[in-house]
């Protein structure tokens, strides 16, 4: 028999009468790396928050430890060695990272003064057992994401943790801190610590898990040995259904001028003799690594990065790209890296969202907009975009991500851009609604539109790009067609020095 450490036995849960979880069994052993997949709205935070105590059952036992909790509070999930890092790492960002490691320890320990010497040491041990050194002394807030990652590890491991739950851990990672974490991951499973690894990202999934567990509509679908699985089968488990996407196929008419062309394009210390162009119509990838310049291209393009040398031309035209207002009066829109800080007023409704960008062309003379026009199109770009909500007056943090993510790209698309900037597209998305996304792109690039995708998802790059630039260092230093490359090959240039 398995050694196990969490069984949870016919598990329901529901919220004001909706149904979140439906008699879900599960058994986590010890010293085993298990991922939990499903699209949005499957379950799966509700089941990690009723492992974690969080949220009470509604119905169901719970043991861990061999011990039956009628009740599972926070507390005593934490003593039976149960550890939970979110997605926002649950860290004090103006705290040093000794701090953050050690805050657990000295308040249990009642200390009325703190002892700076061990807070160190506590710190400085913690890392050392996943063979990290970080600065002690620096605010969190100033370590990066891989990072801030390795310090919520080192304090779930001063709490002897047994289960590690991981939600969405590589999310924001580039594909070299995604081979530390799991490095990390490796070493600490060879300890005995078992792994609960939550992730959109099958090919990830795929990769670490030894044990693979499939979530649809509230229940478990389908669990088994990772040897089970491909990237085809866990589609369908998570959906239902098959998906297969259709590459996107791209003739240039090569008798007009490039869409966009950059030549020669230097910025800072982030892009050096940066030069390439996009045809009407084309759907071009840029890729690399953390500081390769990616996102510093990106804010360049659409005016927020001063520019020191080099040229811009759209359609044959040189422009200046001196401010955002620039990118868009030259028909560039910008979908950002992060939808929820940069790209949508989560407190405002769905419909505001979709109008800002263009409520000034709603306006009569006397500067006052008409309702039915307002909500005209916005129930445009709903329908269009299959944004699905049941009202648009709801805020938009009401959404799952991926509807989140139609909305920011709806918000453009009422201004008529003509080079669409993507910046990490589907991050954070189930595998339908990214499935979904993916085929809008395509249409809009079989509309006219030029669209530059900027991501570290060599999948989804090969999937829907015509091309693929690849960045390092601030240069371009490979173009790669799709069909002349696979995603090993890429991964391998991408993370070579």
């Amino acid at each position: 028999m398995a050694d196990e450490l969490v069984r949870l036995t016919h598990i329901n849960k529901a919220f004001a009468g909706v149904i979140a979880l439906r008699n879900v069994d599960l058994v986590i052993e010890r010293g085993k790396i298990h991922c939990l997949v499903g699209e949005n709205g499957c379950g799966k935070s509700t089941l990690i928050k009723i492992i974690a105590g969080v949220y009470q059952r509604d119905g169901g036992t719970v043991l861990i430890n061999g011990k039956e909790f009628s009740r599972l509070h926070p507390i005593d999930s934490i003593r039976e060695g149960i550890q939970v890092i979110y997605q926002d790492f649950s860290l004090f960002p103006n705290l040093t990272v000794a701090e953050n490691i050690a805050l657990n320890e000295e308040l249990a320990a009642g200390r009325r003064i703190v002892n700076w010497k061990n807070v160190r040491q506590v710190a400085k041990d913690a890392l050392a057992q996943i063979d990290v050194q970080l600065p002690l002394d620096a605010p969190v807030e100033e370590m990066s994401v891989a990072n801030k990652q390795l310090i919520a590890i080192s304090k779930a491991l001063r709490q002897n943790a047994q289960l590690i739950i991981m939600d969405e851990p590589t999310s924001a990672l580039t594909e070299r801190e995604v081979r530390a974490l799991f490095a990390v991951i490796h070493k600490l499973q060879q300890r005995g610590i078992a792994f609960l690894f939550v992730s959109h990202k099958l090919n990830e999934v795929l990769e670490i898990s030894e044990s693979i567990i499939v979530m649809r509509n509230g229940r478990i679908v389908s669990t088994g040995e990772r040897s089970e699985y491909d990237h085809t089968r866990l589609v369908y488990e998570m959906t239902g259904q098959e998906i297969r996407e259709k590459s996107y196929t791209f003739t240039p008419d090569m008798s007009r001028p490039p869409l966009l062309r950059v030549d020669r394009l230097n910025a800072g210390n982030a892009l050096q003799d940066v030069s390439f162009e996009i045809r009407a119509g084309e759907i071009v990838g840029i890729t690399g690594l953390l500081g390769s310049g990616r996102t510093e291209l990106a804010l360049t393009l659409f005016g927020m990065y001063p520019i020191d040398s080099g040229t811009i031309a759209m359609d044959g035209r040189t422009i200046r790209l001196d401010s955002i207002q620039d990118a868009i009066a030259n028909g560039i829109g910008y979908v950002p890296e992060d939808r929820l800080t940069e790209g949508l007023f989560l407190s405002q409704a769905i419909g505001k969202n979709v109008v800002v960008r263009t409520i000034d062309h709603l306006r009569d003379r006397f500067g006052l907009t008409d309702p039915r026009q307002v909500d005209q199109q916005v129930t445009e770009w709903v329908r269009s975009l299959r944004i699905k909500t049941s009202d648009p007056a709801l805020p938009a943090m009401t959404l799952s991500g991926g509807n989140q993510q139609r909305v920011v790209v709806a918000k453009w698309l009422a201004s008529n851009p003509r080079l669409l900037i993507l910046n990490g597209p589907t991050m954070g998305v189930d595998i339908g609604s990214k499935n979904e996304l993916h085929e809008m792109m395509k249409t809009l690039a079989g509309q006219g539109m030029g669209l530059l995708v900027i991501s570290d998802d060599i999948p989804e790059l090969l999937q829907t790009c015509n091309r693929i630039l690849l960045l390092r260092r601030g240069r371009i230093v490979t173009e790669l067609a799709p069909q002349e490359t696979d995603e090993n090959k890429l991964t391998a240039m991408l993370i070579e020095d």
